[in-house]
Formats: C-alpha cells, sequence, structure tokens
C-alpha cells in the first residue's frame, strides 16, 4: 500500500459467499438506491446501495479490516502533514459521518454485461471520508466474463498519468486508495492523486462488491 497505493489478497471469501452476494442482487429489500451508470455518463451498467443493517458477511469483513487500513492512512496523513487522524474503531468513525449528517451506507454492489465499463473516478461522499477502499470480486475471470479489468490510474506531477491494470480472481479483495497516497520525494511527500474505473466487459457478466468506509449524505 505505501508503495503502490494499492493491494492484492487472494481468496478473503469463499466461492459460495459470492455466489450467495450475487443471488441476493435481486432482493430489493436490501438496498436503499439503484444508480443506471448510463443515465449519468458514469459508464454502462448499474450498481445498487445497501441499506442498513447490512448483511453479515459484509458488516463482518468491513468492521474487521477497517482498524488494519486506519493505521495505514494515519501513516498517510502524518506524512502529508494533513491535520486529522482516524480512530481505531470502524463504529468511532461512522460516528464522525453521522455527526455531519452522513448517515447512508455506501457499500454497493455493481452488475455489468457485455459492453459495460465505468469511468475513472473517486469515491468521496461527504466532508468526513477515509481515503482507502476495497472491492472484492464475485465472478470468476475468463470463465464468467472476459475484459472488465480493475483500472487504477496514478498522477505523476509534471508527466503523464500512469495506469496500472489489475485482474483479481474470484473472491479476491483489492484495496486501494480512495483518492491520493504519499510519495517521498527530494523535499519530502506530496500527495499523488489517483482514480479507478472498469475497463469494458467484452462478455458475460461481471459483479463486485464495493465497501466504502464512510457513509454518504444521499
Amino acid at each position: 500500500m505505501h508503495r503502490d497505493g494499492y493491494a492484492v489478497i487472494p481468496g478473503l471469501i469463499s466461492d459460495d459467499q459470492c455466489e450467495l452476494l450475487k443471488a441476493d442482487y435481486s432482493d430489493s429489500r436490501l438496498y436503499r438506491k439503484t444508480v443506471v451508470m448510463e443515465r449519468y455518463r458514469f459508464g454502462l451498467g448499474e450498481y445498487k446501495y445497501f441499506n442498513y443493517p447490512l448483511p453479515e458477511i459484509i458488516q463482518s469483513i468491513r468492521t474487521a479490516i477497517y482498524p488494519k487500513l486506519a493505521t495505514i492512512a494515519n501513516t498517510w496523513f502524518r506524512k502529508l502533514d494533513i491535520d486529522r487522524q482516524f480512530p481505531p474503531e470502524h463504529a468511532a468513525l461512522l460516528q464522525q459521518c453521522h455527526e455531519k449528517g452522513q448517515d447512508k451506507a455506501t457499500v454497493l454492489i455493481l452488475k455489468y454485461g457485455q459492453g459495460g465499463f465505468n469511468t475513472l473516478h473517486q469515491d468521496l461522499y461527504g466532508d468526513i471520508y477515509f481515503p482507502i477502499q476495497i472491492v472484492l470480486m464475485l465472478n470468476d475471470p475468463e470463465k464468467d466474463f472476459t475484459g472488465g479489468e480493475l483500472v487504477l490510474t496514478r498522477q505523476i506531477p509534471r508527466a503523464q498519468s500512469e495506469a496500472i491494470v489489475i485482474k483479481p480472481r474470484k473472491g479476491d479483495v483489492v484495496i486501494f486508495t480512495t483518492n491520493f497516497k504519499p510519495e517521498k520525494g527530494t523535499k519530502g511527500y506530496y500527495r499523488v492523486n489517483m482514480k479507478h474505473g472498469v475497463s469494458k466487459v467484452r462478455s458475460g457478466q461481471r459483479h463486485t462488491l464495493g465497501i466504502i468506509f464512510h457513509d454518504a449524505i444521499n
């Protein structure tokens, strides 16, 4: 994470857990909002924001992994001399969000069909944000779909942006920065801005689960 701004953990969840999350995609009771990406020029596909309470597996992952990521985030902010430190427990971060009127769940499940893609973006939902997020792959690349790679771009000062292509397997989790990471230069640390998106799906269907750790206003 410190070097690249992202990391991959293989096999965090099982095939059965992936299938269960996909099977619940049509259960409208679980979701608070559906976004058709083409309508907003975000890409081609759709995603759904979960309602609280979150499904148990999602809640468990979100709560358990946050403290480890908070340590990284706090190190980044110290290096960049940003006057903000994140609490060690996720519940405390959510409390800070709620005090600012950010009380809507941001965990989402995304679905792409043939031709689907997601434009480069950053997931920021209000004044309170956490600078790291995760994506879990719910399909098997090359078996369930082709194309649809996760794309990160890293803005290099006074140069062109670098593109990074990641191909997680089913059950893998990709951890990456929400908007920037520190980079050491000759005069100390500076911000390197990063965005993420999804390349065009050539065939099949691609589902992913996105876990963002801060809540949203709407």
